[in-house]
């Protein structure tokens, strides 16, 4: 989870800069302005920044915390399996994603429902037989240390 947080706050820089540059070329004067366009945009910023990384093996969160993302046969992962791993990583979001769009919650009930999620996704990897997380068995992936 530590690298999870490290990779979030990185993650924070490259989306900042991409939003920014977003903004000046599209013109966009008020926040709400093209806001799902935006958003597309951004999903496809963060799917480039994650299939690069992951295609080489490690993001620099993953370097930093020793970690290496590889095939099942420890082999390291094409960029169609890091991308098929982007996509379905987003499990770790979208019911909770989706709901709040279904109903009007308050900022509080957003929390919940969004930590809560991802603390029940993060605990259905305890019951995988390799302990995975879900995303990366069904991508064929895995995480292993390194030197």
């Amino acid at each position: 989870m530590a690298c999870w947080l490290y990779e979030g706050m990185l993650l924070f820089a490259v989306l900042f800069v991409s939003d920014y540059l977003y903004s000046a070329l599209s013109q966009t004067r008020h926040a709400l302005d093209n806001r799902h366009l935006q958003q597309a945009f951004l999903f496809v910023v963060l799917g480039i920044y994650f299939t690069w990384f992951w295609a080489k093996g490690q993001t620099l969160a993953m370097k930093t915390w020793r970690i290496r993302l590889v095939d099942r046969q420890g082999q390291p992962v094409t960029q169609a399996r890091a991308l098929l791993r982007y996509v379905l990583s987003w499990l770790w979001f979208l019911p909770a994603l989706a709901a709040v769009a279904s109903f009007k919650f308050s900022v509080a009930e957003l929390s919940v429902l969004l930590f809560g999620w991802i603390a029940i996704w993060a605990l259905l990897s305890r019951f995988h037989p390799l302990r995975q997380f879900w995303h990366d068995a069904w991508a064929g992936t895995r995480l292993i240390a390194t030197d």
